[in-house]
């Protein structure tokens, strides 16, 4: 009987650069994630439409999990009650970030006065004792990014100039461009 054959992806996988380079691009996306204060949020209507709205960051945890505030009467609760499966799309200039996770509503009164922004007094007169104001929170499944910003825009470019002349399509550099599992 032949010797069992290696899975040459478990040994790439398990090699220790390989493991940083994953690590590394954990890091790069929560490093970007970082950096934007709103996002469109998409939740799926009761009829199925899918409806987009800009929400104002609340918080992005240790766990890469994305905090808003919302009103607990708006249409979106509806819509996260029937189907929580929700997409977080962020875009700065050159930098884009897509996240698909699952989405609930939370009445907690303490994390709330915790990440309360005075800020969000625009939407909520009453400020935090607003007995309509909640939290919500998506936790992240999947993380995907674009970044085109500093060197790597500068790559991008040449590599688009170099296709549009030969008639090809840009090699991607891993570090524009990569899916991350957030479980």
């Amino acid at each position: 009987m032949p010797p069992a054959r290696s899975n040459a992806f478990e040994v790439l996988f398990q090699h220790p650069w390989r493991t940083i380079m994953v690590a590394d691009t954990r890091q790069t996306l929560e490093k970007l994630l970082h950096s934007f204060s709103t996002a469109m949020l998409v939740t799926r209507s009761v009829d199925g439409t899918l409806r987009s709205r800009p929400m104002a960051i609340a918080r992005v945890d240790q766990t890469d999990d994305v905090w808003f505030v919302t009103d607990i009467e708006s249409g979106k609760v509806d819509e996260i009650d029937s189907d929580p499966v929700v997409n977080v799309a962020l875009q700065n200039g050159s930098q884009y970030v897509s996240l698909s996770g699952t989405a609930a509503i939370i009445q907690d009164r303490m994390l709330l006065e915790e990440m309360w922004q005075e800020a969000w007094r625009v939407w909520f007169p009453k400020g935090k004792d607003d007995p309509n104001i909640s939290l919500l929170r998506v936790r992240t499944i999947e993380g995907e990014y674009w970044d085109n910003s500093g060197q790597q825009g500068l790559k991008y470019l040449f590599e688009a100039g170099k296709a549009y002349l030969t008639g090809t399509r840009p090699a991607i550099d891993e570090d524009v461009h990569q899916k991350v599992d957030l479980r």
